[in-house]
């Protein structure tokens, strides 16, 4: 509960049912609420509640964006209490984490019931510490592909657009066609359904479900289009000149430049120079609460990044910036961590703008294969080493992959490419024992 006021809002679950299962101090204080109290909820909630407080005004739910605005008035006027009713579990996937950041500045208490989530798993056994619960409701379906690994356990909220057979279409798509799927239906209802079905037969299937469903997705043992942990080879990514083949970093150097950047959870990360999206995709894919920005100019590379962004379901975090660096950074918002993989002749000018806009503590992780880009690093470098603002390291990375030419195998080197790394030190004085180079590899 926040700061005390004389206005309250109140957040209550309605459980699982046809008829509101509430809590006894939820419904206490509901009947209690004086005419000055305001109910807020769908018209099926209202109905659901309106009978134990006929006294307090009703306000039909509007649009979140509107909701705001609406809430704010009451309380500043006449209004002493607001109840708002939520499906299920306000605080699990429902509008109560919307409230906690909209109004913290009032008195707020929370009603707990069960959710959608568990009455689902309830109707098949699955123990919910074994569940991984996905909301497509409101987002593109495509958000699921980075789920959709062997051996899940996946509990689905959905929405029109996310319906049980486009779910079973992914699986089919990402070669999960033996994955089990179970549509729950009405949970809580007189006519509540269970389904199960394989993914093959329901994709293939037109049944119509009711709109207020849960869906539960086991996925089979087999084979998915991408594995399930950091490193996708190169030809799973779109380029500009076939897949894998084209501006794309490398899935060794990529690996390398995942680990060196250390992205953390609600990070802004920004990915200046992204190409057709390697480094972009993965850090997107494989930090799904941050905030990842790929900056490229280039038209049909900008077109590649974009075909990857939906091919690999990272639509929900990852923003695409069709622009020129440094100019089409002023409108992003503050990174953490930047990743720097070209710039087109403007390194020294695109350095500088990134060192100033990243906090203490920030990361810069830069890129080099040309003399070019190794001097500008270079004269970096030696600036920070002045100013005495910085713990650095880099690492020089050689690869060389088999391959088969005329019947025998060889080894054909890559390009070296370095990394250098620059973390903004957190004080001003200089710190003892100040990590060297790495050694080149």
């Amino acid at each position: 509960m926040s700061q005390t006021t004389s206005q309250q809002i109140h957040v209550v679950g309605l459980g699982v049912n046809a008829e509101a299962s509430l809590l006894p101090e939820a419904e206490a204080m509901i009947r209690a609420l004086p005419d000055t109290g305001l109910l807020v909820g769908s018209e099926r909630q209202l109905a659901m509640v309106s009978r134990l407080s006929p006294q307090a005004a009703q306000l039909v739910l509007p649009k979140l964006s509107e909701l705001q605005t609406v809430l704010d008035e009451a309380l500043q006027n006449d209004t002493k209490q607001v109840v708002i009713l939520a499906s299920g579990d306000p605080l699990y996937f429902g509008i109560g984490a919307w409230v906690k950041r909209h109004f913290s500045h009032y008195s707020m208490v929370f009603y707990p019931n069960v959710s959608s989530i568990q009455a689902a798993c309830h109707q098949i056994g699955l123990s919910l510490q074994e569940a991984e619960v996905v909301s497509v409701h409101g987002r593109p379906l495509a958000s699921l592909r980075r789920h959709l690994h062997q051996g899940r356990r996946l509990v689905l909220l959905t929405d029109a657009k996310s319906h049980p057979r486009a779910i079973a279409q992914e699986c089919v798509d990402f070669g999960l066609t033996q994955s089990q799927i179970t549509v729950c239906e009405r949970l809580g209802y007189a006519d509540q359904r269970v389904t199960p079905f394989s993914a093959e037969s329901l994709a293939k299937q037109d049944t119509t479900f009711d709109p207020l469903n849960v869906v539960i997705v086991e996925t089979s043992d087999q084979s998915a289009r991408f594995p399930a942990t950091p490193g996708f080879k190169d030809e799973l990514f779109v380029t500009d000149k076939g897949d894998g083949k084209g501006m794309i970093t490398k899935r060794e150097v990529r690996l390398a430049i995942l680990s060196y950047l250390g992205a953390e959870a609600g990070e802004v990360i920004w990915d200046i120079g992204a190409g057709c999206g390697g480094v972009a995709i993965e850090l997107a894919y494989w930090n799904a609460q941050s905030g990842i920005y790929a900056v490229e100019h280039h038209p049909e590379r900008f077109a590649c990044l974009e075909q990857n962004r939906d091919r690999f379901g990272v639509v929900h975090n990852l923003t695409t910036v069709n622009g020129r660096a440094p100019q089409a950074l002023g409108s992003l918002p503050s990174p953490n961590r930047v990743f720097v993989g070209g710039s087109d002749g403007e390194m020294a000018e695109l350095l500088e703008t990134v060192w100033q806009r990243l906090p203490l503590g920030g990361v810069l992780l830069v890129s080099s294969v040309t003399d070019a880009t190794q001097m500008a690093a270079m004269a970096f470098l030696a600036q920070r080493d002045a100013q005495d603002d910085a713990m650095d390291e880099s690492v020089t990375l050689q690869v060389q992959r088999s391959e088969r030419l005329a019947g025998s195998r060889m080894r054909r080197p890559h390009l070296p490419v370095t990394l250098w790394r620059f973390e903004k030190k957190r004080f001003e004085k200089r710190q003892l024992g100040k990590p060297e180079m790495g050694a080149m590899i």
